[in-house]
C-alpha cells in the first residue's frame, strides 16, 4: 500500500505532458535570421603549406568558381522572444553581432525587420525591436533566484536551423560561471543545440528564467550540458538597454583577488571570506581612502564573499550612488563611503603608479622563503620596463620546490609590500619576516606585480633561516 501511495505522490510530480505550456508560450518565441557581408577569404581556409604548389590551385579554383576577393554575404540561425506587446525581443549578442540585416521569424511565419536597441557582450545580451500595427504575444520573465535544482525547466527555439522545437529537461545546477564577470548561468539537460541561442528557458509558471546561450559540448551537439544566462541578470540588462541604449553598471576602481586561507591567517581574519584589495587606481574607493591590503567585507549592507560576489554586486548598483564599503585593514574594521562610478567610462583606466620612495643601494643579494631577491637598480629598472618611481625588491631566482613557486611566484616579479607595508630594500623586508615571526605569525602577505599587475601571496616564516 505504502508503494503505490509513493508512486502515485511521483507521478503527480512528473508533468504528464509539456503541450499546454508549449502553446502558451509558442506564440511569443521566434526564429531569428540575420545577414552580413563578409570580405572573401575571412572564413576558413585550406590548410595549405607556404610556399606549396598547391597555393596555386587553390587560388585558381577559386578564381575559376567566381570567387576571387569579392565580398560575399553570410547568414546565421539564431532564437529570441518577444517580452512587449509593442515588439522588444530578447536575443544573444553573438546571434546578431556585426550583422546588416536582422528578420524575425514568428510562430505564424510572418516575418519582420529588427533593429538593434543595444546590446552588452558582457553577458551576451541583444535587446531588437520590431514595428508592428498589432499588439504581439509575449512572454514575461521569472524570477531565476527562486528556481531549483531538479526542478522542470522547458527550452525553445530553432535548434540547427530546424524550426520552431521544443526540449525538457530539469535544473542541473545554478550559479555556474564559464568566462564573463558577470556570469550567472543556470545549468539544464534539456537540449540545447546550435540555432538554440538566444531563445528562452521556461519554468513551468511560462515564466522565463534564463536565456539559452551556450553548450558544453566535444561534438558540437547536445549532450545534456547547456547553459542559460539567469533572468535576474537578464532583465537588469534589458532595462537599461531599453531606457538607455547601452548598460551602465556601478565601479568602485579597485583590483581585487580572493582571500585564501593562508592569506587570512597572515592577515589574522577571522573567516576566509571578502575580497582582498591589491590595487587602488585613480577612482571612487581612492577618493573614499581605501587601500591596497584592504579586505571589503561588506557592501552596501551585504556581505561579500568572494571577488565575484563583489564584481555582480558592484555592476547591480546605480551609477552614483554612495554606499557604505565595510574593509578591515591592520587587525580592525572600518567603514569607508563611496560614490560609485561608471564602469563603461573606466574601463580603459590605467592604474596610478606607486607613491615615490627613496631606495637605498643595496647591490647584495638575499636568498628568502625560497626567493633570491635583489634590490632595485637602474639596470633591473631597464630590463623589467618599470618606471623611475617604483620600489621595491626583485625576485631573480625562485627555488623549484618552494611553497613560493607553486603560488605562481617567478623570476622578474616585483615584491612591493611586505606584511602590509611598503618595502624598498631587503632590509626592510626582514624586518617584517622578524616581526610576523615576533607575533606568531606562520607566514606573511607580499604584494608580487608583473608587469604592473598586482596579486597577494601569503608565504611561511616560521622556519625560514
Amino acid at each position: 500500500m505504502a508503494l503505490v501511495i509513493a508512486q502515485a505522490i511521483s507521478a503527480q510530480a512528473r508533468p504528464e505532458s509539456f503541450a499546454n505550456l508549449a502553446d502558451r508560450v509558442s506564440e511569443a518565441v521566434v526564429n531569428i535570421t540575420t545577414s552580413t557581408v563578409v570580405a572573401q577569404g575571412t572564413g576558413p581556409a585550406p590548410m595549405v603549406p607556404e610556399g606549396s604548389p598547391f597555393e596555386d590551385f587553390f587560388r585558381e579554383f577559386q578564381d575559376r568558381n567566381g570567387e576571387g576577393n569579392r565580398p560575399r554575404r553570410t547568414s546565421a540561425l539564431g532564437s529570441g522572444f518577444v517580452i512587449s506587446e509593442d515588439g522588444f525581443v530578447v536575443t544573444n549578442n553573438h546571434v546578431i553581432e556585426a550583422a546588416d540585416e536582422i528578420i524575425i521569424e514568428f510562430f505564424s511565419g510572418e516575418e519582420l525587420t529588427a533593429e538593434v536597441i543595444g546590446t552588452d557582450p558582457k553577458t551576451d545580451i541583444a535587446l531588437l525591436k520590431v514595428d508592428t500595427d498589432q499588439p504581439l504575444p509575449f512572454v514575461s520573465f521569472g524570477d531565476s533566484d527562486t528556481a531549483r535544482v531538479g526542478d522542470w525547466v522547458m527550452a525553445m527555439g530553432n535548434p540547427l536551423g530546424q524550426g520552431f522545437s521544443v526540449s525538457a529537461g530539469i535544473v542541473s545546477a545554478r550559479n555556474r560561471a564559464l568566462s564573463g564577470t558577470y556570469d550567472d548561468y543556470i545549468q539544464t539537460d534539456a537540449a540545447i543545440n546550435r540555432g538554440n541561442s538566444g531563445g528562452p528557458l521556461f519554468n513551468m509558471d511560462a515564466q522565463v528564467i534564463g536565456v539559452n546561450t551556450a553548450i558544453l559540448s566535444p561534438t558540437g551537439g547536445s549532450i545534456g550540458i547547456g547553459f542559460s544566462m539567469a533572468s535576474n541578470v537578464v532583465t537588469r540588462v534589458v532595462d537599461q538597454l531599453k531606457e538607455f541604449g547601452e548598460t551602465r553598471r556601478g565601479w568602485l576602481g579597485v583590483r581585487i583577488q580572493d582571500v585564501t586561507d593562508d592569506v587570512a591567517e597572515a592577515m589574522e581574519l577571522e573567516e576566509v571570506r571578502g575580497a582582498l584589495v591589491t590595487d587602488v587606481p585613480e577612482g571612487p574607493a581612492a577618493e573614499a581612502g581605501m587601500e591596497a591590503g584592504d579586505v571589503i567585507l561588506s557592501f552596501d549592507g551585504k556581505p561579500v564573499d568572494d571577488t565575484r560576489g563583489l564584481v555582480r554586486q558592484v555592476g547591480n548598483t546605480e551609477v552614483g550612488k554612495t554606499v557604505r564599503v565595510v574593509v578591515f585593514r591592520q587587525g580592525k574594521t572600518q567603514t569607508l563611503k563611496v560614490t560609485l562610478g561608471r564602469r563603461e567610462e573606466a574601463e580603459g583606466a590605467v592604474p596610478t603608479a606607486q607613491p615615490n620612495a627613496d631606495t637605498p643601494e643595496e647591490p647584495d643579494s638575499a636568498n628568502m622563503m625560497g626567493l633570491t631577491l635583489s634590490p632595485l637598480d637602474s639596470e633591473l629598472r631597464e630590463q623589467l620596463e618599470l618606471n623611475d618611481d617604483a620600489t621595491g625588491l626583485v625576485v631573480t631566482d625562485v627555488d623549484n620546490l618552494s611553497d613560493a613557486y607553486e603560488k605562481g611566484v617567478r623570476a622578474g616579479d616585483l615584491i612591493t609590500e611586505a606584511g602590509q607595508q611598503k618595502i624598498a630594500s631587503i632590509s626592510d623586508l626582514q624586518d617584517r619576516v622578524t616581526a610576523a615571526r615576533e607575533a606568531g605569525r606562520t607566514s606573511i602577505l607580499l604584494l608580487v606585480r608583473r608587469a604592473g599587475e598586482p596579486r597577494f601571496v601569503a608565504l611561511p616564516v616560521a622556519n625560514d633561516d
